[in-house]
Order: C-alpha cells, then sequence, then structure tokens
C-alpha cells in the first residue's frame, strides 16, 4: 500500500524551523530519507517553496480566482510531502512518527489510491492504466 505523508505547519511550526540552522535541518531531513531509502519504502518526497512564491486557485465561483500568496494564515501551510510504500497502515504510521519535525509541524497520511480501488471496466481507469504503462516504458528508455 501507498500512503502519502503530508508535511504541515502552523505559525510556531514555520518559526521554529525558521530559527534552525539550515545545515541541521538538511541533515535531519537527509538522514529521514536516507533511513526510508534503505529500509526500501521511500517512493518520492519533495519539499515546497515558501508560500510566498506560491498561489491558490478558488473555484467557489464560476470563474476560478488566482490568489497570489502568502495567502492568509498559517495555521495548516502545506510544506512537503513523502511517497512510501509500505504493508500496513501501522507500518506508515510507524515511519510519519519518525519524521525529523519541530513542535507546531505535524503529517497528514493518507492512503494513495491505486486502480484496483476503482471499477476495472470504467473507460477511463482502463484509459488511466494504458497512460501509466505508457510512461512507465518512457521512463525506461
Amino acid at each position: 500500500m501507498k500512503f502519502m505523508l503530508i508535511m504541515r505547519a502552523d505559525d510556531q511550526g514555520v518559526r521554529a524551523y525558521e530559527d534552525m540552522p539550515f545545515e541541521q535541518v538538511i541533515e535531519a531531513m537527509g538522514r529521514y530519507n536516507e533511513s526510508m531509502i534503505k529500509a526500501g519504502v521511500l517512493i518520492a518526497g519533495e519539499g515546497l517553496t515558501d508560500a510566498a512564491e506560491g498561489f491558490v486557485v478558488d473555484f467557489s465561483a464560476e470563474t476560478p480566482l488566482v490568489t497570489d500568496g502568502p495567502y492568509g494564515e498559517t495555521k495548516e501551510l502545506f510544506n512537503g510531502f513523502w511517497i512510501i510504500e509500505v504493508s500496513t497502515r501501522e507500518e506508515a504510521a510507524e515511519w510519519a512518527k519518525r519524521a525529523p519535525l519541530t513542535p507546531g509541524a505535524y503529517l497528514e497520511v493518507r492512503r494513495v489510491t491505486e486502480l484496483e480501488d476503482f471499477p476495472a471496466d470504467n473507460e477511463w481507469i482502463q484509459k488511466e492504466a494504458g497512460w501509466r504503462e505508457e510512461a512507465a516504458a518512457r521512463a525506461a528508455e
């Protein structure tokens, strides 16, 4: 099963990272990533730039509205993610608990849906399977 570990932070968590030496943050994340790589569970992971560089597309109105960052309070600022593949929900929770995060930060852990979660006879699910095969073939070239 694949799970996404979504790194979030509030104002306290943002300040905690700003107060840490950058090299210390990179080393802690590097060690965590390395442990997941060595265990064979890490599929992907990325950090994100500051919210001031981002934007939000709001679909509340008939025409989607784009708002540049920073946007609102940092109650739940999304800072990065990992995708891991493990055997159980409990194993995903164990990996999440090892993340080198500070007070004010937390991980939302969600299972990633797989093609098997959807009806196999659906036209769009069949197309998705084909697209994934094509992407894997391109990546193998």
